[in-house]
């Protein structure tokens, strides 16, 4: 079997796939939560392991230099990529929202708002579908200041329980796209590896009915 190389997305979920990984049987011998290597080796040398961040993680797919990918949907979302989504690992589940302040007008009642995400594409291919024009801001973080100081009129972020959009007197005006784990593809590489690849697959996927 040819060596197959997989981007994780570091942070939340970097615990989770990695146990789902080694139900399947893909196993790091030299990886400890608390290690700063970026790079590591299966025993047999098959599957060399890559972490890098989550936002990187479809562009590393993309282009090649991944075979695999494991990341949230969230970014696949903004990314856009030319990849193959294969498996969703039903873990990491949250949900896009549209959150403002309260009493505000009516998202279906909007004639134009301005927008702070850290996914504008993602707010702006919603807000389109809506036939409501908006203005994006790009941050990267604290999104929900935006309309508290009169930055943006709402918010397009993902929430797990939405406790952090009440805490500060936000609230969710709609909800968008439900977000999980998911494992995807480089296109060339399905098509030349296609065996290492599935065999990959069935892997992860009886490591996730271990789960069950």
């Amino acid at each position: 079997m040819e060596q197959l190389t997989i981007a994780l997305a570091k942070g939340r979920t970097a615990k989770q796939t990695i146990s789902l990984l080694e139900k399947a049987d893909i196993a790091f011998h030299d990886f400890h939560p608390d290690s700063r290597k970026l790079v590591f080796h299966n025993q047999e040398n098959t599957v060399k392991l890559v972490f890098v961040k989550a936002v990187d993680v479809c562009t590393y797919v993309e282009t090649g230099a991944a075979d695999i990918g494991i990341v949230g949907k969230d970014n696949i979302l903004e990314a856009n990529p030319d990849i193959y989504e294969l498996a969703d690992l039903k873990f990491g589940k949250c949900k896009f929202c549209v959150a403002g302040l309260h009493g505000q007008t009516p998202l279906d009642k909007a004639e134009h708002l301005t927008v702070a995400s850290k996914y504008p594409y993602v707010a702006e291919q919603y807000f389109k579908d809506k036939n409501i024009p908006i203005t994006t801001i790009k941050l990267n973080g604290s999104v929900e200041l935006a309309p508290l100081i009169g930055m943006a009129d709402v918010i397009v972020d993902i929430v797990e329980t939405g406790n952090t959009i009440r805490e500060n007197g936000l609230q969710i005006l709609a909800d968008m796209d439900h977000i999980s784990t998911r494992l995807v593809v480089n296109k060339a590489s399905f098509a030349t590896k296609t065996a290492s690849i599935q065999k990959i697959i069935d892997q992860i996927k009886n490591g996730l009915e271990c789960t069950v």
